[in-house]
């Protein structure tokens, strides 16, 4: 399928999710992401979900990195496709912007050379590990600046599509995505 036909359909699926049903796959990710082998690391990138879209419930994750003393940050929106990375702290403070996404007002800004690990939002992906989001490019833009070693966890309500048709240079794939039901790993398809 077409990213444009993803989309339109992955944003139907999630429509009718019962919330019951988000918060027990958002805790069933969060589970399943302690058994990937990412904890060793420092700085954990992590998106806050978009409540109306019904996004995975991060939360449960961020508990789990609190838990583990880790470096948490968090995006926010600088730009028509930029983001800027925050650590998380006691005194943060929050506003939702104009796609109604938590973010935090300011505070301590992390160099994107610091992420270790980044989870990452997505509507839909496939099983050679490329994504679908949105379509504004925010993670797009932000991946490429990343450091080539750092880990890209997609987090998905549904399973992988087997193959995504209009994959371009911009679109860089995942390592790992979680769903409530199975861990895929790209890491050998990956270069």
């Amino acid at each position: 399928m077409l990213k444009q036909d993803l989309r339109s359909e992955y944003r139907n699926r999630r429509k009718s999710i019962s919330e019951s049903s988000l918060l027990a796959s958002s805790l069933a990710i969060a589970n399943a992401s302690l058994i990937l082998p990412i904890w060793g690391f420092s700085y954990y990138h992590i998106f806050l979900p978009i409540s109306y879209q019904k996004e995975i419930d991060t939360h449960f994750i961020l508990t789990i990195l609190q838990g583990k003393d880790k470096n948490v940050v968090l995006p926010k929106v600088t730009g028509d496709d930029s983001l800027k990375h925050y650590l998380l702290t006691d005194a943060t403070k929050f506003r939702t912007n104009r796609w109604k996404i938590p973010e935090p007002i300011d505070g301590i800004e992390i160099p994107i050379d610091k992420i270790d690990v980044v989870f990452i939002p997505l509507l839909a992906f496939d099983k050679k590990g490329n994504r679908v989001g949105y379509g504004k490019g925010f993670y797009d833009t932000f991946l490429k600046e990343c450091r080539k070693d750092v880990k890209k966890i997609g987090l998905s309500l549904f399973q992988a599509e087997d193959t995504i048709e209009d994959i371009n240079a911009y679109d860089i794939p995942l390592d790992y995505c979680i769903t409530p039901k199975k861990i895929y790993s790209f890491s050998v398809l990956a270069t």
